[in-house]
Formats: structure tokens, sequence, C-alpha cells
């Protein structure tokens, strides 16, 4: 029986992943598709409620949507989702302290990006707080890394102009 279990969990993470690849080897995935994958992550981390992974995929793929949709209707959803599901694995034994900060970092990115002269103050040291912390609790997490970079340059430029 628990094999049985094993094969649809492998099953399952496979079909997410080659997801998750397909969008990402386009250059520019459509909104719809991205929902789209939100949508089937949902269901999937709705089958697996005691599994950390679906929900670290639901959470970096609705804040994915969100940063390269800031303003589309849907977008809030997403987020309050994206919100909803950081703070279910916070409460899970066995999260990841670093990825947790990485996704809330990128929370808190996806708001300044929303609305930068509103939130860029508000929100800017949780941003880099939530990174430095993730890389100091691992300093491999590349997500981290290439998010507070991202931010970074992100940031440059918004002050150069």
């Amino acid at each position: 029986m628990t094999f049985q279990i094993f094969k649809q969990f492998a099953a399952i993470i496979v079909f997410v992943f080659s997801g998750v690849i397909n969008i990402h080897a386009q250059h520019q995935p459509s909104a719809d598709d991205m929902l789209n994958l939100v949508a089937k992550l949902k269901r999937i981390e709705a089958m697996q409620p005691d599994s950390i992974g679906p929900k670290y995929q639901l959470a970096l793929q609705s804040l994915n949507y969100a940063i390269m949709n800031p303003h589309a209707p849907q977008t809030e959803n997403v987020l309050a989702q994206a919100e909803e599901t950081i703070s279910k694995m916070e409460n899970m034994k066995g999260a990841d302290q670093s990825d947790l900060c990485t996704l809330r970092g990128f929370f808190y990115m996806v708001r300044i990006v929303q609305n930068p002269a509103q939130n860029g103050q508000r929100y800017y040291l949780e941003v880099m707080q939530n990174y430095e912390k993730a890389l100091k609790l691992n300093p491999n997490n590349e997500l981290a890394m290439q998010l507070q970079n991202k931010f970074l340059e992100g940031m440059k430029q918004a002050t150069s102009h």
C-alpha cells in the first residue's frame, strides 16, 4: 500500500515538474498557462495535505504569476493563496526555514512591484531581511540568491532614474 502511495506521489511530482519545465522552457509563458499550472498545483496540494513539496511549488508558482502579472485581476487572489500556503508551511514540521524565508521575501517583493511608490519603503527591509536570513540558514539556496540579486538590481535601476 505504501508503495502505491509513493508511486502516485512520484507520478504527481513528475507531472508538476514537467509543467514547470514546460513553462520555463518558453520565454514568456502566458498568464493563462501560469494560472493553469497554479490550479493544477492547488489540486495536487489538496491531495497531499501533509506534504511540504506541493505547498512549496504552489506558493512559488503563485508568486511567479504575481510578479509577472502584478496588476492582473486574479493577482490578489493568487497572492492571498500564496500567503495562506506559506503560513501552512510555517506550521509544518520539516519545513525548510531557508525556503520559507525565500518565499516570504518573494511575497514582499511582489508587493513592491505592484506599487513601488507606496510599498517600496514599506516592504524593502522585509525583503532584504528575509533573503539574508534564507542565505544565512542555507548559503547554497539558489532561489534566494537569484531573487536577492534581482531585487538589488531592480532597486539600483529605480534609484538611478
